[in-house]
């Protein structure tokens, strides 16, 4: 019996569009290209999700490889991202019904960054879970299997009572292989609403 569920963030509650953040600051076509690929690149953003680099460090890379025309919007996209994150329409009315129907708690797992943990009381969204494991405060990261004893630990949840929506295909073998039930979230949140009503009715 499914008594959890556990959702990712990005992609899942929110939406995670750097263009779109970028966007908010930067009108040139061109400008705003050079700088999505040097702020948000993966070089960063997965140490950033390990808790291995510093926000300075991030910011201090990227004016490295810009020039210097567009410095001052380095730290303006960086530092303001977690303000730029629309939610996903329904997700939120989702999670507040399965709340009321089914009486299960509720949580959330996401790889992200220090600066967000920090930050994480100015998201409205995140008050709906009881409790927010992240990646960079915990030291693991989505798929490693110690994320998943992390969160169980934390939570004080069964894996075989929990039931763990994600939209990366590799987190969801790895809350499977770790025996919580994995529900591949495609954006669609009418299926998922249908997925959830079946394993909790």
């Amino acid at each position: 019996m499914i008594k959890n569920v556990v959702f990712d963030f990005g992609q899942v509650m929110i939406r995670f569009e750097p263009s779109y953040m970028v966007g908010k600051y930067v009108s040139d076509k061109e400008d705003a290209a050079l700088l999505e690929e040097v702020v948000f690149d993966r070089l960063y953003w997965d140490k950033l999700d390990a808790g291995t680099i510093t926000d300075e460090e991030v910011v201090s890379a990227c004016l490295a490889r810009l020039p210097e025309r567009l410095h001052a919007c380095v730290p303006q996209i960086y530092y303001n991202w977690i303000y730029n994150i629309p939610e996903i329409e329904g997700m939120g009315a989702l999670v507040d019904d399965i709340k009321e129907a089914y009486g299960v708690r509720v949580f959330l797992l996401s790889n992200i960054s220090t600066y967000f943990a920090e930050h994480a009381g100015e998201i409205p969204v995140l008050s709906k879970f009881e409790k927010c494991i992240f990646s960079s405060v915990c030291g693991c990261v989505k798929p490693d299997r110690k994320i998943f004893e992390h969160l169980c630990a934390a939570c004080g949840v069964a894996a075989e009572e929990t039931a763990f929506v994600d939209d990366n295909e590799k987190n969801i073998r790895g809350a499977n292989d770790f025996g919580i039930t994995g529900i591949l979230f495609d954006g669609d949140v009418n299926a998922l609403r249908a997925s959830l009503d079946e394993i909790l009715g």
